[in-house]
């Protein structure tokens, strides 16, 4: 008969794992073996990653942001030799955040590819219902996926931070980067609000990831050995992240903000909801709607294309009617010249 965790020692594994700790720590804290955890690790990722495709759709939101970030298994890419499994080298993880929720709705585990980038905006077009402002690096094939996924429903551009130093030889060059100029934005689809363009939500939610994933710890010998294990321990942490974690700003989980739950989760909750979760259909996408404007906006027209092609809009106000000019005030009239005379000496009048 094969031994199985009591829940008790589930939630404590999972309540360490999800707090950052290694493996073997959380051997060592829990006194579960390594291979115990690793199964549970295993089932908790399957069931995590069904919970998200079941729990997180239908998100309507305005702004949505996306980004990379590093991380790889066994080795580094630079050290992959040709007779290597494919699973092994770098393996990055495509997120993409709600900015106003700090909601992550979707996410992906794989190559810095075009194979890789399309999945994954395929799939956070299929889990909004809005129209989106959408935010991201200068990673090129963007461009592509987006244009093929969103089919017009967009307002997208490309945020790019330069960080080349050029040769800089003042006493902040190691530490601040060049700023001539430091960002540059640049508008690809629809009308985006280029004054709001931004990464930056997205680049502190790569923070939490590290902070919170062993694997992803820069300079240790936490990283993956395994690709499997490597996925599972992103999707415990993304429904950790959206369903148990309150954040800080918002004094809620990112899933209370976005309306998909009325309650904080707790540990035991997630650990019983991840693998009781039965598999479910990926969702589907819908057709998006525009936004509402903010009250006491007026309007603008617009009509929707066929075939699901975007929208028509009037972007910006008519121009106004030409007014005519203002005619200058007439000068004021000039003094009269006094008459000149010759003027006598022995005259008391004068």
């Amino acid at each position: 008969m094969a031994h199985v965790l009591p829940m008790a020692k589930r939630v404590e594994v999972v309540s360490h794992l999800v707090e950052g700790a290694g493996i073997r720590p959380t051997s060592r804290l829990t006194e579960v073996s390594q291979p115990a955890i690793l199964s549970l690790l295993l089932r908790m990722g399957e069931g995590c990653e069904r919970l998200h495709n079941r729990l997180v759709r239908d998100v309507d939101c305005v702004t949505v942001q996306v980004d990379e970030i590093w991380s790889y298994v066994q080795k580094k890419q630079a050290r992959v030799q040709p007779g290597d499994s494919p699973e092994v080298g770098e393996a990055y993880v495509f997120v993409g955040m709600a900015s106003a929720s700090k909601l992550v709705i979707a996410y992906r585990v794989g190559k810095r590819d075009e194979t890789n980038t399309a999945a994954f905006i395929k799939d956070l077009r299929a889990r909004l219902v809005t129209v989106p402002q959408l935010y991201s690096d200068g990673w090129a094939p963007y461009v592509a996926a987006v244009g093929s996924s969103f089919a017009g429903s967009v307002d997208y551009a490309q945020v790019v931070k330069n960080y080349r130093r050029k040769g800089r030889k003042d006493d902040d060059h190691r530490y601040e980067p060049p700023r001539d100029p430091f960002i540059t934005k640049t508008p690809v689809f629809g009308v985006p609000d280029m004054k709001r363009a931004s990464t930056s939500h997205i680049e502190r939610q790569n923070l939490t990831i590290r902070m919170h994933i062993r694997r992803f710890t820069r300079l240790c010998n936490g990283f993956s050995k395994r690709l499997p294990h490597h996925k599972a321990a992103v999707a415990l942490h993304m429904a950790f992240y959206n369903f148990c974690r309150p954040h800080e700003a918002l004094r809620v989980t990112p899933a209370m903000e976005a309306g998909l739950t009325d309650h904080i989760w707790s540990i035991d909750e997630l650990v019983a909801a991840a693998l009781a979760e039965a598999p479910t259909e990926p969702p589907q996408p819908k057709a998006l709607k525009l936004p509402e404007p903010p009250a006491g906006t007026p309007t603008a027209p617009m009509r929707a294309l066929p075939n699901g092609r975007g929208f028509l809009r009037l972007v910006g106000a008519a121009p106004a009617a030409p007014v005519a000019p203002t005619p200058a005030p007439e000068p004021p009239p000039a003094p009269k010249p006094r008459p000149m005379r010759q003027l006598s000496l022995f005259d008391e009048n004068e």
